[in-house]
């Protein structure tokens, strides 16, 4: 019995790393298609894509630069500062948002964006799917989280009773407004098309659908320091 209590967690630490791993390749694939496409993006990509027209940082420091922000939202959310969790917010952003330029700049030299327009929709969706299948899995792991994920998951088990769908919708409010300010200033909305629609109201739900049907021996690990108190 000693012996498996020192083995098992091991076990389970690996396979949650490796799913880690998994997950962020999914997602950086599924974020640069949507992004390349120009057919509408993860609504949190969006909003990054906008602010990236609208200012002289990169699409990779942009995105960075909003996953740190999203960190104080974060922390605020549990009234408290978890340093290990920031950290592992950071440690996320860095090379995913590397990771989206990269592919990103593949896709664009694939010459994918010739194709008919409803092949490039039908490339989209399959890229919005990517991003849903990536979170529901590092979710579910716990281990690294991107901030605007880790604020998605928050939201859904500290103040909505774990509802992928209702979660989902609160955490798109912020970057809705995002877009809503550079569309003001700049006058146009990039990323932004049928992809968003389908991310905006039914992210959540494709995120709860994989929850309960990919990867079942894969569970939600550390809720205890996001829900209630």
């Amino acid at each position: 019995m000693a012996v498996t209590k020192l083995v098992m967690p091991n076990h389970d630490w690996l396979k949650r790393w490796l799913f880690l791993g998994l997950s962020l390749l999914i997602n950086s694939i599924g974020h640069a298609l949507t992004v390349v496409m120009n057919l509408g993006s993860a609504v949190w990509t969006a909003s990054a894509v906008n602010l990236y027209h609208l200012w002289p940082l990169s699409l990779r420091a942009t995105l960075f630069t909003c996953g740190v922000l999203v960190v104080v939202i974060n922390a605020i959310l549990i009234r408290q500062v978890i340093w290990h969790r920031v950290l592992s917010n950071l440690l996320f952003t860095l090379p995913f948002s590397f990771l989206i330029q990269w592919f990103t700049n593949l896709i664009q030299r694939s010459g994918v964006t010739e194709l008919p327009l409803e092949l490039r929709i039908v490339i989209d969706v399959f890229g919005v799917l990517c991003v849903a299948l990536a979170t529901s899995i590092y979710q579910r792991t716990n281990l690294v989280l991107h901030p605007n994920d880790d604020f998605m998951q928050i939201i859904r088990f500290r103040y909505v009773r774990g509802n992928a769908t209702v979660a989902q919708m609160i955490h798109y409010i912020p970057p809705v407004i995002i877009m809503m300010i550079t569309f003001s200033i700049g006058g146009h909305l990039w990323a932004v098309n049928v992809g968003t629609v389908i991310c905006l109201f039914f992210q959540g739900t494709f995120i709860g659908f994989f929850d309960k049907h990919v990867f079942l021996n894969l569970k939600h690990y550390g809720l205890d320091t996001i829900q209630r108190d």
